[in-house]
């Protein structure tokens, strides 16, 4: 009698094919069943309740709340009280006139604050005594309003 051509390897290997074809037949019977295709436009829909959050139902047709105009705001609102508004006493340690910028070495902390030509109130030169107010510029702290004591 003659041996089978079919080895236990190739019946394995025919095992696992069957079994990942039912898995897929499977797994496509699925994504069809939970298909989101062909739904109609109100289930895709999205709604903004009242607060401000996304919901899927539509809001209630109703009178909508009052807003006064004054309550709201556009942009940053103003500080009230800056640390940087009192005034400050300092030398100046540095001062070009070619350029119009210098440094006041702030009595308190001992920092060199920048100022510009344009925040003198006075014709200024190097180890001035001066008062002054600082700011908040977009590399740093600048003096302003500086004047001499």
């Amino acid at each position: 009698m003659g041996r089978s051509s079919e080895t236990f390897n190739k019946k394995e290997k025919e095992k696992k094919r069957l079994k990942k074809q039912q898995e897929k037949k499977e797994k496509a019977e699925h994504r069809k069943a939970n298909s989101v295709k062909g739904k109609g436009l109100e289930d895709m829909m999205a709604y903004i309740d009242e607060d401000g959050n996304i919901t899927t139902t539509p809001p209630l047709k109703g009178k909508p709340r009052p807003v006064d105009a004054a309550d709201i705001e556009i942009g940053v609102p103003k500080r009230q009280n800056e640390p940087g508004d009192n005034l400050r006493s300092g030398v100046i340690s540095f001062f070009n006139t070619a350029k119009g910028y210098g440094f006041i070495r702030d009595s308190e902390s001992r920092e060199n604050v920048f100022f510009h030509v344009n925040g003198l109130t006075y014709e200024a030169k190097e180890n001035d005594k001066v008062s002054f107010a600082t700011e908040r510029g977009p590399k740093g702290i600048n003096a302003i309003q500086v004047s001499k004591i």
